[in-house]
């Protein structure tokens, strides 16, 4: 028997899906357990971080938040791999475009996940680890995209350890292809890496960061229901 509660989910073991679709905003949780979700229980209200359980499709999933930054969503999944044995995480969550072909409401799914945090020094690795997605994941991602029709792009995403930035040096990442810029999902695939499961990250673009394109946080909660599409069709 696993060591829970653990001190940020109270869920028991068991009580939570082997997959888990995760955001960082614990309301967006709240919608999707309400839209995709049959027969939903709240298994987690801790510091206000709602996690359900239910089916979909007659699946077992979870939903669970995150909240913001790489420290955050490293505590809870950590806990969620370890401790509750939880196989598969997909971040669902929004991103600031660098890219010129990406615009508010298209699809980032993150290949890859550059990163100016210093959370991989744990691992006391002889150089730097790259994280990255499972493939199978990131493939079946692609083609449910194509299925829908949603404008999207694979590649780097850069997790910024930083919202306010003195010098975010945007130019140098457009540079190296990078497409849009988020703050978790490299501690995601990290944790992933290290526990032996699988990860996968998938970002609706809220924001251009060239052209000055933004949305609001209502229309953030309320209306990015795409990457949710993509993600619910991969369970």
């Amino acid at each position: 028997m696993k060591n829970t509660p653990t001190p940020h989910i109270g869920a028991q073991y068991g009580d939570i899906a082997e997959t888990v679709i995760m955001a960082g905003d614990p309301l967006r949780v709240k919608l999707m357990a309400e839209k995709f979700l049959d027969n939903p229980i709240c298994f987690n209200q801790v510091r206000g971080m709602l996690g359900y359980t239910g089916t979909y499709k007659g699946k077992r999933v979870s939903v669970m938040g995150h909240g913001m930054g790489m420290a955050s969503i490293g505590i809870y999944t950590y806990e969620l791999y370890n401790f509750y044995d939880v196989k598969t995480i997909i971040r669902v969550g929004s991103a600031g475009s660098i890219n010129n072909d990406l615009h508010i409401g298209d699809l980032a799914i993150a290949m890859g996940a550059c990163t100016n945090s210093n959370y991989a020094a744990q691992y006391e690795l002889p150089g730097q680890f790259a994280p990255i997605a499972s493939f199978d994941l990131v493939r079946a991602a692609a083609e449910s995209c194509e299925k829908f029709g949603y404008h999207y792009k694979v590649g780097n995403v850069l997790s910024s350890s930083m919202f306010y930035h003195e010098n975010p040096h945007t130019d140098k990442w457009i540079n190296m292809g990078v497409l849009a810029v988020e703050m978790e999902i490299a501690a995601l695939y990290m944790n992933a890496a290290r526990s032996g499961n699988r990860a996968l990250g998938i970002c609706t673009i809220s924001d251009h960061i060239l052209t000055g394109e933004e949305t609001t946080a209502e229309e953030r909660q309320n209306n990015f229901t795409h990457m949710m599409d993509v993600a619910f069709s991969l369970i």
